[in-house]
């Protein structure tokens, strides 16, 4: 890096929260169909990296234990996602986060919880215990939003632990590469606005833990007051327009409803 490239990466970073720059976590709460921002996290990522402070990337996108430690900078794209086992997510609104550490040399972890461990979290009831009563009602309420209130009652505590144990799942991811990190850098966490809030999310799980402290952790989100997230930071972002996932998801089950055989039908 030449020496005015590094000097204005510390003035972009010295013009940041002082608690950011004292974090050892720094956690991006996003909307996932939002690209402008992915591409502000990305350019997070590059600065952190730049200044020698990035400690490493963690991602709900990708599932645990997958890590790009082995890969060199060179890696290419498809390379990059081979390792981290990359599926469900697209990968273009994600890869200049991912690319940026990886050129730098930083390691990017998946946080996520293995899609083959959810059916046994939703019936592990001790799940339900991670959290106080209020924290589980939000979460609920959550689930039941996300799933554009079409969620039968019985289903609700289910999802309500995966939500649990996919927090679980990153903050452990977390606590892991955290602990290894040299003193005074940060690891980063980009996830869904929802596992980010301090709350009910991943930083409620991590203070849980030995060595963690309020202070230890900054939130932001890209969004506006009023969406009932407790967070540190609210940044603007671009607002792209999307189709109702609700909307499509009605019609579907509408059109189903219409196939279904007498038979079928509730009495």
């Amino acid at each position: 890096m030449t020496t005015l490239l590094r000097h204005l990466t510390l003035v972009a970073l010295l013009a940041s929260p002082i608690s950011t720059l004292a974090a050892r976590l720094l956690i991006f709460g996003e909307q996932h169909d939002q690209p402008d921002q992915q591409r502000q996290v990305a350019e997070e990522v590059r600065s952190l990296a730049e200044a020698g402070r990035l400690a490493g990337v963690v991602l709900e996108m990708a599932e645990a234990p997958h890590h790009t430690t082995a890969l060199p900078r060179d890696a290419d794209e498809a390379q990059v996602r081979a390792t981290l086992q990359w599926k469900g997510w697209p990968w273009e609104p994600y890869a200049a986060v991912v690319m940026n550490a990886v050129r730098a040399g930083v390691p990017v972890w998946g946080g996520n919880l293995p899609r083959s461990a959810m059916r046994e979290a939703m019936a592990d009831a001790t799940l339900d215990a991670r959290v106080d009563e209020a924290a589980r009602e939000r979460l609920a309420e959550a689930v039941r939003d996300g799933h554009c209130r079409l969620l039968p009652a019985s289903q609700e505590p289910g999802m309500v632990r995966i939500q649990l144990a996919r927090d679980l799942s990153m903050a452990t991811v977390i606590d892991r590469l955290a602990g290894s990190a040299d003193a005074g850098s940060t690891v980063v966490l980009l996830t869904g606005a929802m596992h980010a809030s301090r709350d009910r999310g991943v930083p409620l799980h991590l203070l849980s833990r030995s060595g963690w402290r309020p202070q230890d952790i900054w939130v932001v989100v890209f969004s506006e007051p009023g969406d009932g997230l407790q967070v540190d930071e609210r940044r603007s972002a671009v607002f792209t327009p999307q189709p109702d996932p609700c909307e499509s998801l009605r019609r579907q089950m509408a059109a189903r409803a219409a196939s279904a055989p007498a038979s079928a039908a509730p009495r």
